[in-house]
């Protein structure tokens, strides 16, 4: 499987790189950022660096033509691409629903059209996982308590990801992981946060590793359901790592 992990340089984005580069099935992995990628620290025994392959995009938006020959015939996707919520309060709205809207689609459009340039007929649908949040809200009738504009533009964005890949059914599909807040050991802070949003707003809570598992698993193996929810994650997470040891 020749993967693409997009917005790679970012904290999920870089643990799902380190998991995948020690995953047999998954024998190129390319990492697509606004920045080169390096290779992350502490692989696994099994690790192999040589798969992972860096791509610097100026533009979510915009694919050029080199760039699109290296995703061609690539077999999936997580898209990592967004701004959280915390940091897009300090952002104009419209640049915020840019990155994690108009540049989702984009993406999406240009790897399906690599995926179908570079394999052959008879090759399997395009598997694109677009990685959200647990407070995103798909119903537009709704005002979600939290960051109504912010969680009802991801959840239209979900919307629009499992729309294209009904209109192109056979060609790509898709699922959406819905994380909660996202720990890390060693990362106090988070823990904390994570803690207090829990105890505060139900806000469930998921580590990095296990998310990052869990999508992994999913695109390798196929999409057990839609939508991922936190539960599913931590889950799946759990058993893919498990597994792994």
């Amino acid at each position: 499987m020749k993967l693409i992990v997009a917005g790679a340089s970012g904290f999920v984005a870089t643990e799902v790189i380190r998991q995948s580069l020690s995953i047999a099935k998954i024998t190129s992995v390319i990492a697509l950022a606004r920045r080169p990628v390096a290779t992350p620290l502490n692989l696994g025994q099994s690790a192999d660096a040589t798969k992972l392959h860096s791509i610097v995009l100026d533009n979510y938006g915009s694919y050029p033509d080199d760039v699109h020959q290296q995703l061609a015939g690539a077999d999936a996707c997580i898209w990592t691409v967004a701004i959280t919520p915390g940091k897009s309060r300090g952002i104009d709205f419209d640049e915020v629903r840019r990155v994690c809207q108009t540049y989702t689609l984009a993406g999406l459009q240009a790897m399906l059209k690599a995926h179908s340039e570079g394999g052959s007929r008879d090759a399997p649908p395009f598997r694109f996982l677009y990685m959200s949040g647990s407070a995103s809200e798909r119903d537009p009738t709704k005002t979600p308590s939290f960051m109504p504009q912010y969680t009802l533009m991801r959840g239209e964005t979900e919307n629009q990801v499992l729309a294209f890949a009904a209109e192109h059914k056979g060609a790509v599909e898709a699922c959406v992981a819905k994380p909660g807040f996202i720990t890390a050991p060693g990362q106090l802070l988070r823990t904390i946060t994570a803690t207090a949003l829990k105890y505060a707003m139900s806000v469930p809570n998921v580590q990095v590793a296990e998310v990052s598992a869990a999508m992994l698993h999913e695109v390798v193996h196929g999409f057990e359901k839609e939508p991922l929810e936190n539960e599913d994650l931590v889950r799946i997470g759990r058993q893919a790592l498990k597994l792994a040891e």
